[in-house]
């Protein structure tokens, strides 16, 4: 693995540089600081809610709001440079002002999904070290189960329609409380609980945050946990220089094609990495405007943020965009002034990209990332055609290799694991030095992630490796049969999974969804007679479960682990 072949080079277009700039910043908050002075007057976050009330914040805002919130952190709880603030809220004006505040007071973001549970939150927040929490108040009842159990010192609470004004925020609020019911009282904790805005008041009458120019590019900056779709969730070390060479990386990939008069649509989750990287700090960097929409379920959410603004971007996974497709008034009026949008996430189904771009006249621009690679790895050159199903080749500064179990390269065009190497793969994860040890080796991140490159450099993920069926000692992918059940126009969605078998060791397993839109009913029948037109017998499932839904993560993966649990139970005779 010392000696890596580059074929994608010859890829790049003549826009796209081999070898990263210099860095233009020591820190995120130096990047914060300075974008915020840059745009000052620009519009840099729009909160849209389902009714289409709203709250804006300008560059020059989120500036002296974040700045005010980092004061909080230092002087009011005390905090240290490292010290870990959890943020735990939906999208919304609030994460942002939290967020860079976080930052700027050199201390390390722990982003937290606002629908776990008291038991996750404890988790997360025992195992970060976190002291302050910073949480959404439609949450707040889990509160009392949960803060006594952590070194939580202090707690924040922030509404959705925080900094909207005035008469929108009452309307939202008062709509929250009487149709919802989401806005519980805040139980009596040990520790202090504070409105944002009084936080931000109480570090507007502080002494100003000085000492962020001493960070360095090495020094954490985010604890990113990962979804735990693969066992339990563990905490990557991702540092200033991680995030800040990733946005490199992004802007480099984007080229022409991305500038401050874009205007993104983020409707996945800032919590999450993927919208984290390509949506908060990516279009926050470029001075460009950012939507966001607190919760993207159900789809219908989504309407009034593209009517009502100039949306060019939207960052999705392929449930979003098969979920935005089979919307009335998104397929007879698709964004006009979209250039393209962005996938990643899990794997987008061809027929899912064919119909974007016949419903909305542009392309899905699929790109591969990991938690542990602050995300981005690969992505496909937007200059060139589309390549079906592929990933894209490296970003620039990034080497990969894919490897046999024997972790010795495979020839071209085999799969193999997929291994990375670049200044965006995190530092390790927290206090798990056994973890770090599998995952991370010279210098190489074991993604788990099998894949295939092309002569031309140009990756497909084939699958998980832990998702990998074997069927009478052959390889079977459920991504490719997922792929192949997506075209049947009676499949909303689909998952595959491996069952035990008596005969072939393991035999395939689809759950499917009925696409509402279609007439014809589904049955198991059809849907095995759909797959052996396109599939090797051992490939074609031997069962077919119909669901209402399918498990799925917050940003909208489908999350084969709870089938494989459900399988697992109904053998061993308990469901």
């Amino acid at each position: 693995m010392t000696v890596v072949n580059r074929p994608w080079l010859a890829a790049y277009s003549t826009d796209i540089s081999p070898e990263l700039p210099a860095p233009e910043h020591a820190s995120l908050a130096h990047l914060i600081d300075q974008t915020c002075t840059t745009h000052a007057q620009r519009r840099a976050f729009t909160c849209v809610v389902p009714n289409g009330m709203n709250g804006t914040l300008t560059y020059r805002q989120v500036g002296e709001m974040s700045d005010d919130f980092a004061s909080f952190l230092r002087h009011h709880c005390n905090l240290e440079p490292g010290a870990r603030v959890a943020v735990q809220l939906p999208n919304g004006l609030a994460y942002p002002v939290a967020a860079f505040g976080v930052f700027k007071a050199g201390c390390v973001l722990v982003n937290t999904n606002p629908l776990y549970t008291p038991s996750e939150m404890v988790h997360q927040f025992k195992d970060s070290g976190a002291e302050v929490l910073v949480i959404s108040d439609m949450f707040a009842d889990k509160l009392e189960e949960v803060i006594a159990h952590t070194g939580i010192r202090h707690v924040v609470l922030a509404g959705v329609p925080e900094f909207f004004p005035r008469i929108p925020e009452t309307i939202v609020r008062g709509v929250q409380k009487f149709w919802s019911r989401t806005l519980p009282p805040v139980p009596a904790l040990a520790v202090p609980v504070l409105r944002l805005r009084e936080a931000l008041r109480i570090g507007r009458g502080a002494e100003k945050v000085g000492d962020w120019d001493s960070l360095l590019r090495d020094d954490l900056a985010l604890l990113q946990y990962t979804g735990g779709t693969t066992g339990v969730a563990k905490g990557a070390m991702l540092t200033h220089g991680n995030i800040l060479a990733n946005l490199a990386q992004v802007k480099i990939m984007g080229g022409r094609h991305m500038s401050g008069a874009d205007c993104v649509l983020t409707a996945l989750p800032l919590y999450h990495i993927f919208a984290f990287t390509a949506n908060l700090m990516t279009f926050f960097d470029l001075g460009a405007r950012n939507i966001l929409v607190p919760s993207p379920r159900p789809v219908q959410n989504i309407q009034r943020a593209l009517e009502n603004y100039p949306v060019t971007w939207i960052t999705g996974v392929n449930t979003l965009f098969n979920g935005l497709m089979n919307e009335e008034w998104f397929a007879a009026y698709p964004p006009k002034t979209l250039k393209a949008a962005i996938a990643g996430g899990t794997a987008l189904h061809q027929a899912v990209a064919e119909r974007w771009q016949a419903v909305t006249g542009t392309r899905v621009a699929e790109g591969y990332g990991l938690t542990e690679t602050a995300p981005l790895v690969s992505f496909n050159p937007l200059d060139q055609p589309v390549r079906a199903g592929s990933i894209g080749v490296p970003v620039p500064g990034t080497d990969v290799v894919l490897v046999d179990d024997a972790a010795e390269p495979v020839a071209q065009g085999k799969p193999g694991e997929l291994l990375v190497k670049g200044p965006q793969v995190m530092r390790g994860y927290w206090n798990r030095p056994d973890d770090t040890a599998k995952t991370l080796q010279n210098g190489w991140l074991f993604t788990g992630d099998v894949a295939v490159m092309d002569e031309d450099g140009f990756l497909t993920i084939v699958d998980r490796k832990k998702d990998l069926v074997l069927v009478s000692g052959f390889n079977v992918y459920p991504n490719e049969i997922e792929d192949c059940l997506s075209k049947l126009d009676a499949v909303l969605e689909a998952a595959v999974i491996g069952v035990p078998d008596t005969s072939t060791g393991e035999a395939v397993r689809a759950y499917v969804v009925q696409n509402p839109d279609v007439p014809d009913t589904l049955s198991k029948e059809a849907v095995i007679a759909h797959c052996r037109k396109y599939l090797a017998a051992y490939k074609v499932p031997r069962s077919v479960v119909v669901r209402d839904e399918l498990p799925k993560s917050p940003i909208g993966k489908i999350l084969r682990k709870n089938l494989k649990a459900e399988a697992r139970a109904e053998a061993a005779g308990k469901v």
